[in-house]
């Protein structure tokens, strides 16, 4: 008889993730793809290719749980719960103490505060402006004709920082062909950009002292969580898997039902 495993569906209005994760709560398996227009039939990709890489079937689910802006049309779920709580309790699973988590998603951006009991005290979410998330990254990197995954590389090589001054998507990319008009470098451009994303970010609410990042933009763009560290002053932490915190949360509430 197979082993009983957990599922965490986290479905997003850009990405889908999946985790799988055994009775000690450690994840053996995850996948993740676009959401693609069927969220349902993405969300049993996902759940085909993470159980695959688990090793085991369908037969094996204890329970699962789904969260994420399409966590409706997830049909093998047992349940659902919300985006913060899921990321919330992904990221405590890791830093079981008070922290402030900064996810920066395709979609949109939040802060989470928890307690030394990882308790939510707070939470913010940006507004429906995409100024700040991937989505915003991703427009700005087909601005530049680069392709996405070499944003970070970009950024890392800069050597004289472009600032931009707007954050708006339109208005950034209207900054962004200027610069490009006016011979600016465009490692330096890229900086700006990110620079902007973390600027963004952090306006949204202060920070207690432990800050943690997750989300598929810092899994991506690490260099993203060195600048907030430049900002802040000190150092952040970064779940081993942060693309999957809301998924792995999500699997930590099915074991926890």
């Amino acid at each position: 008889m197979s082993q009983s495993v957990y599922v965490g569906i986290d479905l997003g209005a850009s990405r889908t993730k999946v985790a799988v994760l055994d009775a000690a709560k450690n994840v053996i398996g995850r996948a993740v793809h676009n959401s693609g227009t069927d969220y349902g039939q993405t969300a049993e990709l996902c759940l085909k290719e993470a159980l695959s890489m688990a090793g085991v079937g369908m037969d094996a689910i204890a329970a699962g749980i789904a969260t994420g802006y399409g966590r409706s049309n997830v049909t093998f779920a047992n349940a659902t719960k919300t985006e913060i709580a899921c990321h919330g309790k992904g990221c405590f699973h890791y830093f079981p103490h008070a922290i402030s988590i900064i996810d920066i998603g395709g979609q949109d951006n939040k802060i989470i505060k928890l307690s030394d009991a990882g308790l939510r005290t707070e939470f913010k979410m940006n507004r429906k402006c995409a100024a700040g998330t991937g989505a915003f990254l991703e427009e700005m990197s087909l601005r530049l004709n680069i392709p996405l995954e070499a944003m970070n590389d970009n950024a890392k090589k800069s050597t004289d920082m472009v600032k931009l001054g707007s954050y708006c998507t339109v208005f950034s990319g209207t900054e962004v062909l200027e610069n490009i008009r006016h011979g600016k470098k465009v490692a330096d451009i890229v900086k700006g950009l990110f620079f902007s994303v973390i600027k963004r970010v952090l306006e949204m609410d202060s920070l207690t002292e432990n800050v943690v990042m997750t989300g598929g933009v810092v899994a991506h763009n690490p260099y993203l969580v060195d600048m907030a560290e430049e900002i802040i002053g000190r150092k952040i932490e970064v779940p081993p898997y942060p693309q999957f915190s809301g998924a792995i949360g999500a699997a930590l509430f099915a074991i926890n039902q």
